[in-house]
């Protein structure tokens, strides 16, 4: 069966979606390619980072330092034609650091009034380094931000930039002087990205790029209206009955209780809630347009689990005992579906 004769199609024009997304596709793939000279042996984590913003989503990435993540958010700036802005989190770092705040200004004749100052927030895409290490009230302003699509200060509502994205980064080794996100704000990254170390060809290709008398210049292949322009052609692409059904089949099963296998079923503390149901639906769209497809498959539903799911979801305090982890759970799950 044809892709554009499933039950759930967004758009009731095929033939537009096919002119549209062969146009994103070639400018995906020209984008990737400006990236992957700026970043070595991390494919996968580009590829995830992509259908987080194709996604119009935000995306948490946590590995350890040294790992390109700074790197990574300041290519994505520069090849997308995002304004974008990083911000070192500390426990010191006040709500007012990100948001802005008002000041006193006074004229010529002697006239007094405020003026609203705005903060780093305010751009396209903002690096929120090391997340974790901000107090709780700093952290939920940031996130009330990611999640409204605007600020108030002193009663006045001001509107972020269009497109709006938080790339946030966590180090899982150092939890010395840390907050850590409450399960509702994880809940607002679309995914969690693990960045891994790089495979011995890829850092030996990065020994000789990056220590030479020159460095490799990354150059912009998108605008911000064309970023839009693509995340707006993701929601309209169809998605097949069986596609849908594996969505909901993995992310239902992934609640405590909701699975027949009664031993994984009590392995599961709390899981994920619709929202993880719709992120999948966004992240799999968007991985086939990456991949050049104009549909997505169960495949990109297997593919994605993991950085949808777990960060929504804990294991009881039996399942820990035993030596599970969220991984293998969540491994055990898709191989129900797959």
């Amino acid at each position: 069966m044809s892709a554009f004769n499933q039950t759930h199609l967004a758009d009731p024009d095929p033939a537009a979606i096919v002119a549209e997304a062969d146009a994103a596709v070639a400018t995906i793939k020209a984008a990737r390619a400006a990236i992957g000279q700026m970043i070595y042996g991390q494919e996968q984590v580009v590829e995830r980072v992509m259908v987080t913003l194709l996604s119009g989503g935000h995306g948490l990435l946590v590995g350890v330092p040294g790992l390109a993540k700074t790197k990574l958010v300041e290519t994505l700036g520069i090849v997308l034609g995002l304004d974008e802005r990083r911000v070192q989190f500390t426990p010191d770092l006040m709500p007012s650091d990100i948001l802005g705040s008002e000041v006193m200004d006074q004229d010529a004749e002697g006239r007094r009034a405020f003026r609203f100052l705005k903060g780093p927030v305010f751009a396209q895409l903002l690096m929120a380094d090391e997340i974790n290490r901000a107090s709780p009230r700093t952290q939920s302003a940031l996130l009330q931000a990611m999640q409204e699509y605007h600020v108030t200060i002193a009663g006045q509502r001001y509107d972020l930039p269009t497109p709006f994205h938080v790339l946030a980064t966590q180090n899982p080794l150092e939890q010395e002087g840390t907050y850590p996100l409450p399960e509702a704000q994880l809940d607002r990254f679309l995914l969690q990205i693990d960045v891994l170390y790089p495979d011995i060809e890829a850092e030996r290709r990065m020994l000789f790029e990056t220590t030479g008398t020159s460095d490799a210049v990354a150059t912009r292949v998108m605008t911000a209206e064309g970023l839009r322009d693509i995340q707006q052609l993701v929601r309209r692409l169809p998605v097949g009955t069986s596609v849908v059904e594996a969505i909901l089949d993995l992310v239902r099963s992934a609640r405590p209780g909701a699975t027949a296998d009664k031993k994984l079923a009590d392995s599961i503390a709390w899981g994920p809630g619709p929202r993880a149901s719709q992120a999948l639906m966004l992240a799999v769209r968007a991985r086939a347009l990456i991949d050049g497809r104009y549909a997505p498959s169960i495949d990109d539903v297997l593919a994605l689990a993991e950085p949808v799911l777990q960060h929504r979801m804990s294991l009881s305090f039996a399942a820990r005992a035993d030596g599970e982890t969220v991984r293998g759970v969540i491994g055990r799950l898709k191989s129900r579906i797959g």
